[in-house]
């Protein structure tokens, strides 16, 4: 298989901010999650579901699936009854932090 340099997120979105769609291959996927983590969430805060809602909304209308894809992607934990968040620091990535995707 042969190994590709890693895509910019930006021509993902469309010019108005907006997510056109949720890729399918998962390295391409991971890297928007990355992206949404840094900068949707802060590090040192705990957000209820409802703000973790309004923010994905602001880039898609699939906002549960891309609540679910950061939950089981690891970039952000939730509390069993589901009702806390937090962005999860990476143990894959240099430093623990989830990294910078232009």
């Amino acid at each position: 298989m042969t190994s590709h340099p890693a895509r910019p997120v930006a021509d993902l979105f469309s010019a108005d901010g907006r997510l056109t769609a949720i890729p399918r291959r998962p390295a391409r996927r991971e890297a928007l999650l990355a992206h949404l983590a840094t900068t949707l969430f802060d590090a040192d805060r705990t957000y209820r579901e409802s703000e973790v809602n309004e923010a994905l909304r602001t880039v898609h209308e699939d906002f549960p699936a891309l609540r679910r894809h950061l939950v089981t992607g690891g970039f952000l934990t939730r509390t069993k009854d589901g009702s806390d968040y937090r962005r999860q620091q990476r143990t894959d990535s240099p430093g623990g932090t989830i990294p910078a995707v232009a």
